[in-house]
C-alpha cells in the first residue's frame, strides 16, 4: 500500500501496524524513522492521515521546541522525587538545556484517537536522562503542533489519558 509522503508501506502481522521504509524526519532533527501507521486501512477519513504525516515531515524542530517549557516542567516534577546523591540523577539548569538530555524514538506512531473526531495523532517515544523508567511521550496533533507529553503512558491527550475533556488543550498536566 502506497501512502502519499510515506510510499510503500509493509504491514507487520503481530501489530497490525503499516510501516514506512526509514526516512529522515526534519522535525527530529533528521533522524531516520520508521513511521507506522494504526487504524488507517479501515479509517473512512485517510486524508486526515495523509495531512498529519504531511505536516509532520515538512515541519522543522521549532515545533517541538514550542513545548520546551511543559518539558522542563516535566524534567522538574521528575526531578523533586529523586535523590541528588543518587548517581541517576540529573541537573538540567534551564529549558534551553533540556534537549541535551532526549533521545527520540525512531518509530512515530499515527494514529486517530477517538474515532469521532477528526485529529490525528502522532506519538513519539523518547528516552529521556532524567525518567529512564518512563521516558518521554510527545505526542503532535495533526503534524502541526504539541498536545501532550509527560511520561509514556500510550495516551493521545491528557483528556484521554486522566478521563476529563476539559484536558483537552493541556499538553501537560503536573503530578508533583
Amino acid at each position: 500500500m502506497n501512502i502519499p509522503g510515506l510510499g510503500e508501506m509493509t504491514l507487520d502481522e503481530g501489530t497490525d501496524w503499516l510501516c514506512s521504509e526509514p526516512l529522515p524526519v526534519r522535525m527530529l532533527d533528521g533522524a531516520i524513522c520508521e513511521i507506522a501507521l494504526e487504524g488507517y486501512q479501515d479509517d473512512p477519513h485517510p486524508q486526515d492521515f495523509h495531512a498529519a504525516i504531511a505536516a509532520f515531515l515538512s515541519n522543522g524542530p521549532d515545533v517541538l521546541r514550542a513545548a520546551q517549557a511543559p518539558i522542563f516542567q516535566y524534567y522538574r516534577d521528575v526531578n523533586r522525587r529523586q535523590d541528588p546523591s543518587d548517581e541517576d540523577f540529573v541537573a538540567i539548569a534551564s529549558a534551553d538545556d533540556v534537549w541535551r538530555h532526549i533521545q527520540f524514538g525512531f518509530e512515530p506512531m499515527v494514529e486517530r484517537g477517538d474515532p469521532d473526531e477528526r485529529d490525528v495523532y502522532i506519538s513519539i517515544t523518547c528516552n529521556c536522562d532524567w525518567e529512564r523508567e518512563h521516558g518521554l511521550q510527545i505526542v503532535l496533533r495533526n503534524g502541526e503542533s504539541v498536545c501532550k507529553i509527560g511520561p509514556y503512558d500510550g495516551h493521545l491527550s491528557n483528556a484521554d489519558a486522566y478521563g476529563d475533556d476539559t484536558l483537552k488543550q493541556v499538553i501537560y498536566r503536573s503530578f508533583a
